[in-house]
């Protein structure tokens, strides 16, 4: 029980920031220091003149910087609690504080009810006092409330969140105040053991328990209230991070000129992460969410919700008083925001602001600067006045503030002619909201790579929710994989399909067994068992794992999968020691490490026979075409160079890979380079009805052994084939050639081959021009996007079953009909490359740079994968680049290092108590011709928990299922119903958490939970992609193209294909060419971000643009360009020369890492600000209107208006 509160003091501390001072010049006080501000308290309910019975009162608290839970603190009304009765009256249930040692409290807007006397707003369900401000003619203390619905924080730090945890007892308290001091007496605090956050891995451990007071809010001098602080960022003021709840100052030189308040999600209703003696997880959702608009007012009990930021959506909510440094609170429109809609009229003054109503005419105190911006957390729309919307304008100046804005006073809810009412004129006018306003990714990719990069430890027994895709981080394998093999869409495995099915949230694996790794990253080591083989689970064929239970003295062990118990080999055993371990745990990998590979025995090879080495075949169209736009002498001159770097397996000195070369045209071409003579042989095919390979010893060669042979070879094509007039080609024979001789030579393999027109020629995979653009975007495009013929998938198949993959590098220049050939690519587990208009000055180096990363990436032949789960779940659902011959393996010919896969698991039956386990199993023949197999191990824990569900959602892999999903529909459905679809899935998803997760906030709020809040974002993106939208502004075959490239893209490589990069390169510079570059920081993806002033890169990994605004400085233009301005600039010519100065040096640095280790070079294109192409790059600023799909911003409205329709 704390003692009773004294006095207000006249002082006033907050928390100590690098020697900062007060605005009223002090300094702020240091931790230990006596803290003698006070907060002001609620003034109790009174019941036949005595005070009615309040809360249970118990503090705890943490060290300085560290979150602070202040639990029922007398007379505190915090955000989202609720008023309950007692014995006949409404006495306030307190909720959890979450606060700063030194930080001021919140308050809401007062209003004068008679002179020297203030009339808290407060929730209709209870009634309090007029209260007293203490002044020289009225000392005395201050009786003050929180309002329920109203969040914000004054200049320094103050941090609040709700839990509805209070706990009733019958102690009578007092009005007054609590005061302490900081940090709590040693007697007072309970240590807990170090140990990392639980969610958040940044925040410090050593939780500390105690009593520490937050400090007072300040009062102006004669009794007057701190005027409202102003939404502009002041140099040096402190940022509050709504991950972590950290404070720093902002240096003065890092202050962005239109940086904008945030409203932290800690300070709209936020409950801290749980700590062990802090909260109990059961009563908090340990986790922060974002919502939009405050708590709905006037309910007589409103209990205290998950975690969230309010955000206001459309609907008729009326207006809570806003607080000083907050954005004002408005509300979506129900229908799409209308374009550059007039805003609201300036102010009558600088820091004065004229009111309707009752304050009419009136002039209000004038903005205190100084109200930090907050990183990391969303921003606020909501209802102003009688459901009128307003954009929010609380950056760069008070002209452009809203009536709510910091500055005025709040609007208070009421009727017409009230404080704060709107005009009629106001009313009439309904601008749109600023899209800025809305979550950014490019905020949260920001915020996650500042926490979060670095070292990430995999979690045991269950894995650790992992960074974003788009953070680099070094994984550190604990017993589960690294995040950038598996990835799972939920880190916690729903108990019930009922729980499943009633989140709505996808519960699917990503798998890219082969992923390339940090240099600082441990490849999954190999265990060879000799004769032994692979240890597995005798019941489901599970592969040992971390998670086997040893039992019976270590002669047995358990399966987590299916629970069934398996004899232990005589030459695997050994004895368990105290802790019931295994004694040789440390030199058996297969027991403490998430991934690694086992070396296969003969049972696991086809026909009970070890593999070969295999093989590439180079098949080079030398028609017409192909020789007139260079392909031929580009291929001939560059790909000798590129065979030094074919893969090879680690510890390997050189590769053991063959390789092989024909070239075709109506005809096929074998090269033998074995000939006794010292010079290749060319043998000719002409029945390509029947195809059949001429020679098989002499065809496949190593390079070391047919160097000579392989050069001069090269020379010879480019020679044989100049003069050329066949212009018409075939395909389908020339892949069956192909096949047919990795066949004949028994080894897997891939097959390269490069073709130029639509095969006509009379032979097998004949294909007609069906061309129809104007058909895309309608309900008949699934005719021209579906094969005309089922000759190629078949085609596909067969591949398949020999081991064998077909990347195809299409050069055309008319229509080709990528969507009948691309199943040969997509079902042996290839690659489909396009270069439209092929010019080698223009397209040269990006070909080639395809094809060598293409040669030289990690590689795995002959692949068979198959994912378990553990008892009540099952594999249903598969998306990716492959075959399936049965329910559960998928087949490739090969599998590189670019590719994945989705698996969407769903119940069987309930699931027990504890963890699920996932298991993905790679049978792959390597690159020396070792059958091997790669395990990858995953535990999550059970729950059924929604706001555990929605807390360890990743956003990334969710995303990645949708598109692929979306993707999977579009041959099979309308267009519109694809994106309906997409449309639908997320508004289900939010309109489930808003039912399970805070179902007291009333329909004109649109909550988002917090892991995602972008969702609505991304799936905007989704349906404008050209994949799933692509109209008749792109071709059929650049439609088909995308098609087949999503399916089987990695999560980061589809996160950025669906959200571009932008960022600004006119300022940087580069001294020498051996210095190192640092990105600038990354601009949302709209235009309205673009300065005319500077330059930017905008890139998705497939375009890249470098946009050139009009007002550039010239000398950039110069040193980089070799233009004397921008209107000079020579647009045609998309390339950057190489110059020798800074900006140049800069430029071309910067491209060059943007493009390192990609799958695909990125085509560039030089944009001038109005230029014809500007109207095409406009697509990919994704933030922004297209022709047929909204912004971000009136999506969300769609959104929101369809979560309203679920939840009514």
């Amino acid at each position: 029980m704390l003692p009773p509160m004294p006095p207000v003091s006249a002082a006033f501390g907050q928390p100590a920031f690098g020697g900062m001072q007060q605005p009223n010049g002090l300094p702020f006080p240091q931790p230990g220091e006596q803290n003698k501000a006070t907060m002001a308290s609620l003034a109790p309910p009174m019941q036949n003149g005595q005070p009615a019975q309040l809360l249970n009162q118990s503090v705890s608290s943490t060290a300085y910087g560290q979150q602070a839970t202040v639990m029922n603190a007398p007379g505190l009304h915090p955000p989202a609690s609720s008023a309950t009765a007692q014995n006949g009256v409404q006495s306030p249930q307190m909720s959890t504080v979450t606060a700063f040692p030194g930080a001021p409290p919140m308050f809401t807007g007062l209003q004068a009810t008679e002179p020297g006397k203030m009339q808290p707003q407060v929730p209709s369900s209870a009634t309090f006092p007029p209260m007293d401000f203490p002044s020289a003619a009225n000392p005395g203390s201050v009786n003050a409330s929180v309002a329920p619905s109203n969040n914000t924080f004054l200049p320094g730090l103050a941090s609040l969140g709700v839990s509805s945890s209070a706990v009733r007892s019958s102690a009578t308290m007092p009005s007054g105040t609590i005061s302490g001091t900081y940090p709590p007496p040693t007697s007072t605090l309970a240590r807990n053991p170090a140990a990392s956050h639980p969610t958040v891995p940044s925040m410090p451990p050593n939780m500390l328990s105690g009593s520490v007071q937050p400090n007072s809010a300040s009062f102006m001098p004669g009794g007057q209230p701190q005027p409202a602080t102003a939404n502009v960022l002041q140099a040096g003021q402190p940022v509050v991070s709504s991950n972590t709840s950290m404070a720093h100052p902002i240096p003065p030189s890092s202050m962005a000129p239109n940086s904008q308040l945030m409203v932290p999600t800690s300070l709209l209703g936020a409950v801290p992460p749980s700590a062990p003696g802090v909260i109990s997880p059961s009563q908090v959702m340990p986790s922060s969410v974002t919502q939009f608009g405050p708590t709905a007012p006037g309910s007589a009990t409103m209990q205290g919700a998950a975690p969230v930021a309010p955000y206001m959506m459309p609907g008729n909510q009326q207006p809570t008083n806003v607080m000083p440094g907050q954005p004002p609170l408005m509300s979506l429109p129900s229908g799409p925001m209308p374009p550059n809609a007039a805003g609201f009229p300036p102010t009558s003054g600088i820091g004065m602001m004229a009111q309707g109503g009752a304050n009419a005419g009136k002039l209000l105190p004038p903005n205190m600067m100084g109200c930090p911006p907050v990183s990391g957390v969303e921003h606020m729309v909501g209802t102003v006045g009688s459901g009128q919307t307003m954009a929010m304008h609380g950056i760069g100046g008070v002209q452009n503030a809203p009536p709510r804005a910091p500055g005025g006073v709040a609007p208070m809810a009421g009727p017409p002619n009230m404080m704060g009412a709107p005009t009629s004129a106001i009313q009439q006018q309904k601008p749109r909201l600023d899209p800025n306003l809305m979550p950014s990714a490019v905020q949260v990719i920001d915020e996650d790579r500042s926490t979060r990069s670095g070292p990430f430890p995999t979690g045991y027994p269950t894995a650790e929710f992992p960074p974003l895709t788009t953070t680099e981080y070094i994984a550190q394998d604990q017993g589960n994989c690294n995040p950038k093999f598996m990835r799972t869409t939920l880190y916690a495995a729903p108990a019930s399909s009922d729980v499943l099915k009633n989140s709505q949230l996808p519960f699917t694996v990503a798998v890219a067994p082969f992923a390339p790794l940090h240099p600082s990253e441990m490849r999954p080591p190999i265990v060879d068992l000799l004769e032994l083989g692979p240890i597995r689970c005798h019941r489901c064929k599970a592969y040992m794992c971390p998670y086997m239970e040893f039992q019976d003295g270590g002669r047995r062990f358990k399966c987590p999968f299916c629970l069934a118990s398996t004899a232990v080999e005589e030459a695997y055993f050994a004895h368990l020691d105290h802790n019931g371990r295994r004694t040789d745990i440390q030199q058996r990998v297969e027991q403490y490490l998430g991934s690694y590979e086992f070396v296969a025995t003969k049972p696991y090879c086809k026909n009970g026979i070890r593999p070969k080495e295999p093989a590439f075949i180079f098949m080079l169209d030398v028609s017409y075409t192909a020789v007139h736009c260079g392909l031929v002498s580009v291929f001939c001159k560059n790909i000798r160079q590129m065979l030094d770097k074919l893969p090879r397996d680690t510890g390997e000195p050189k590769s053991s890979l063959r390789v092989g070369f024909a070239t075709y045209d109506h005809t096929i071409h074998f090269y033998n380079l074995k000939s006794a003579m010292g010079q290749p042989q060319m043998l000719v095919v002409g029945d390509i009805t029947d195809v059949f390979v001429p020679l098989v010893d002499g065809f496949l060669v190593t390079v070391d052994e047919a160097e000579t042979a392989i050069q001069s070879l090269l020379t010879e094509i480019e020679t044989m084939f100049a003069e050329t007039r066949i212009t018409e080609t075939m395909l389908g024979p020339v892949i069956e050639a192909g096949l047919d001789a990795l066949k004949c030579a028994d080894r897997a393999g891939k097959l390269f081959i490069f073709h130029t027109n639509l095969p006509i020629v009379e032979a097998p995979g004949k294909l007609k021009n069906r061309d129809d653009r104007k058909l895309l975007g309608t309900d008949k495009e699934r005719g021209v996007l579906q094969p005309a013929i089922d000759y190629y998938g078949k085609l596909g198949e067969e591949c398949v079953k020999s081991g064998c993959a077909v990347d195809l590098f299409l050069f055309p220049n008319a229509f080709v009909d990528v969507a009948s050939l691309s199943p040969v690519c997509t079902i042996s587990g290839g690659s489909l490359y396009k270069y439209h208009y092929f010019e080698v000055q223009k397209d040269g180096e990006r070909f080639l740079a395809d094809l060598a990363h293409d040669i030289s990436r990690e590689i795995a032949f002959d692949v068979m994968m198959r994912v378990r789960t553990s008892t009540g779940l099952r594999p249903t659902g598969f998306f990716g680049s492959f075959f399936m011959d049965n329910s559960t393996d998928m087949e490739f010919g090969a599998m590189d290092s670019d590719k994945a896969v989705h698996v969407e698991i769903r119940h069987d039956d309930r699931l027990p108590e504890g963890n699920a386990y996932i298991q993905s199993a790679s049978l792959f023949t390597s690159c020396s011709g070792q059958r091997r197999l790669r395990i990858h191990n995953m535990a999550l824990p059970v729950s059924s928990d929604y706001n555990q569900l929605y807390r360890v959602a990743d956003s990334h892999c969710l995303v990645s299922f949708l598109f692929k999903q979306a993707e999977s529909m579009v041959r099979e459905k309308s267009p519109k119903e694809v994106r309906d679809s997409v449309t639908s899935r997320c508004a289900q998803m939010l309109a489930t958490y808003r039912e399970k997760c805070s179902e007291q906030a009333p329909l004109g709020q649109l909550i988002l939970p917090e892991c995602l809040k972008l969702l609505p974002l991304y799936g905007s993106c989704i349906i404008r992609n050209d994949a799933i939208s692509g109209g008749s502004d792109v071709t059929v075959d650049d439609r088909a193209w995308m098609m087949q490239l999503v399916a089987s893209l990695r999560i980061e490589d589809t996160m950025l294909l669906l959200y571009p990069n932008v960022f600004p390169i006119s300022d940087l510079t580069l001294d020498q060419p051996t210095d190192e570059i640092a990105f600038p920081a990354s601009v949302r993806a709209s235009y309205d971000n673009l300065s005319a002033e500077k330059a930017y890169v905008i890139y998705n990994g497939l375009m890249m643009f470098i946009w050139i605004g009009l007002g550039v400085a010239q000398q950039w233009v110069q040193d980089v360009f070799n233009a004397n301005s921008v209107t000079h600039l020579n647009t045609e010519n998309h390339t950057v020369p190489e110059r020798d100065n800074a900006h140049s040096r800069a430029v071309r640095r910067v491209l060059e890492r943007i493009n390192m280790g990609r799958a695909r070079r990125m085509k560039l294109f030089v944009i001038r600000q109005q230029d014809a192409l500007e109207a095409w790059m406009k697509r990919f600023l994704v933030e922004d209107r297209s022709s047929n799909m909204p912004s971000y911003v009136d999506y969300l409205c769609n959104i929101h208006r369809e979560i309203r329709s679920l939840l009514t």
